[in-house]
């Protein structure tokens, strides 16, 4: 190769890194500085809301016969650790009318039969209504033999969470429907406070949010949670960081700007009448919570309908977390395939101002900051160190990369764990209080790039189609008081 190829194929390398580089800076600058503004009105809501809890109330709901019953649903797949404990404490709900309802997904283990002893649980003749089409074939109904327990159990063929909480909702009777997962523990008032929107603005609220927290390590006692503690695992550790800033803080501040798109499969509530309106949830979509949301959001929107959904800081449900970076690969990667499934569905509606701020707003952050991070960041591990190694990128560049974009990520994550402390002070030792700290602060070192690739092969798998696996979440149930709580999910 002659001189002046040689330099010509220096220049376009270097003015290839020096694009690349840059633009990868800058969007860990903006991502990063458009999740601080996200977490810091969060953290005003949560605070304000804070100071509202005192009036909210919750013992007039509680006494009232005007507060609308609701049905609480629960997909079961293979839960026999966990079943049976969260179904006591769920029976001990502060609510004054509910049912539950426990649909076994056609599960493989012992799930039925603890049921059946812990309840005494008796086979009934049932007409399961199809307002919402299924899949699986309802093959029984169980009732308690004597008890005036508000417990349905139904055992269907297999096919998938979506399709068990569809049936759950064909057979809820209730106007009001709560989906939870069956390894979730609620707190005593999370149902009353998960409600109450739905109650101040019936005409308008069609679904509300609430909080998940992390069990691992928690102390447990009769289904309850009776003393928040971090988790042993550093994996799970750094979970709860992030389930502050996205669970907590960052859906909260989407609630205020009226762009909401996710509410978790494991705690939400919603209009039984607007769920069936919209045929209930997709058992094609492994992101089926956050789809079911968005078919809301464009239902209404199609139909003109004055309408809110919401998230609420004040409730929260309990569950357990991947311990092992194998189990929360799994789980990443499925979660990712969800969005990508969800977004690509309701493709129509990003940057389409006829779906208002989801359309404008929240539709074009998720597809810019969530659904294309992971490939950013990837992007970035190979391509500032290899700028760095031709020599296109001085060492100097490299530093300011890492100190602005990863430096901006631990201030956001810092900040969520003091909104907390000063908003609930839910752990109360000080060892826990500096845990979450060191966490916020090697969350960066490792754990977000392992993250990206899982997520990277969870898009790679809505691309091409590939067969949904949910794989085997294999759990240890939650520790009861003085027990130590470990294990894979």
């Amino acid at each position: 190769m002659t001189e002046t190829a040689t330099g010509v194929l220096r220049d376009v390398v270097d003015g290839f890194f020096a694009v690349t580089d840059t633009a990868i800076l800058w969007y860990f600058l903006v991502i990063n500085s458009c999740n601080l503004l996200i977490t810091l009105l969060g953290s005003r809501d949560v605070i304000r809301t804070l100071r509202r809890a005192p009036v909210a109330g919750h013992d007039d709901a509680a006494a009232s016969r005007f507060t609308p019953p609701i049905s609480v649903i629960v997909p079961a797949y293979n839960e026999e650790a966990v079943i049976t404990e969260a179904m006591r404490a769920m029976l001990l709900l502060r609510y004054p009318r509910f049912e539950i309802v426990v649909v076994d997904d056609g599960s493989t283990d012992g799930t039925l039969e603890r049921l059946r002893e812990a309840f005494d649980l008796v086979e009934v003749e049932h007409v399961v209504p199809r307002e919402i089409p299924s899949r699986g074939d309802v093959e029984s109904v169980h009732l308690p033999r004597t008890s005036s327990l508000p417990l349905v159990v139904v055992r269907k063929q297999n096919g998938g969470r979506a399709d068990a909480l569809n049936v759950g909702i064909d057979l809820a009777r209730y106007p009001l429907v709560c989906m939870v997962d069956a390894d979730s523990l609620l707190g005593p008032e999370a149902l009353l406070s998960a409600v109450k929107p739905l109650m101040d603005d019936p005409t308008r609220t069609v679904g509300c949010g609430g909080v998940v927290g992390i069990a691992n390590g928690c102390v447990v006692r009769a289904g309850r949670v009776v003393e928040v503690r971090m988790p042993r695992e550093s994996v799970v550790r750094i979970q709860t960081i992030e389930y502050l800033r996205a669970f907590l803080l960052g859906r909260t501040a989407w609630s205020r700007l009226g762009g909401l798109l996710i509410i978790s499969g494991a705690f939400g509530v919603f209009r039984r009448e607007a769920v069936v309106e919209v045929g209930g949830l997709d058992p094609d979509c492994m992101g089926e919570d956050a789809e079911l949301v968005l078919k809301l959001h464009r239902s209404m929107r199609d139909r003109r309908r004055d309408y809110r959904i919401v998230f609420v800081s004040e409730p929260i449900c309990w569950t357990e977390a991947p311990p092992t970076a194998r189990i929360l690969a799994r789980q990443r990667r499925r979660w990712h395939r969800g969005l990508t499934e969800l977004l690509l569905k309701h493709r129509r509606m990003i940057a389409n101002p006829r779906y208002g701020r989801i359309g404008l707003l929240t539709l074009p952050y998720y597809v810019v900051f969530e659904l294309l991070a992971p490939l950013i960041e990837v992007a970035g591990l190979v391509l500032v160190p290899l700028g760095v190694a031709l020599g296109a990128v001085n060492v100097a560049f490299l530093w300011h990369f890492l100190l602005l974009a990863y430096g901006l990520a631990m201030v956001v994550s810092l900040v969520a764990v003091a909104a907390e402390e000063f908003a609930f002070h839910r752990f109360t030792r000080w060892r826990d209080t500096a845990d979450l700290m060191v966490a916020s602060l090697i969350e960066n070192l490792g754990y977000r790039q392992f993250l990206a690739v899982a997520q990277l092969r969870g898009m790679w798998d809505a691309l091409h189609g590939s067969q949904q696996d949910w794989g085997v979440m294999t759990r240890k149930g939650f520790a009861p008081a003085g027990s130590k709580q470990g294990g894979e999910r």
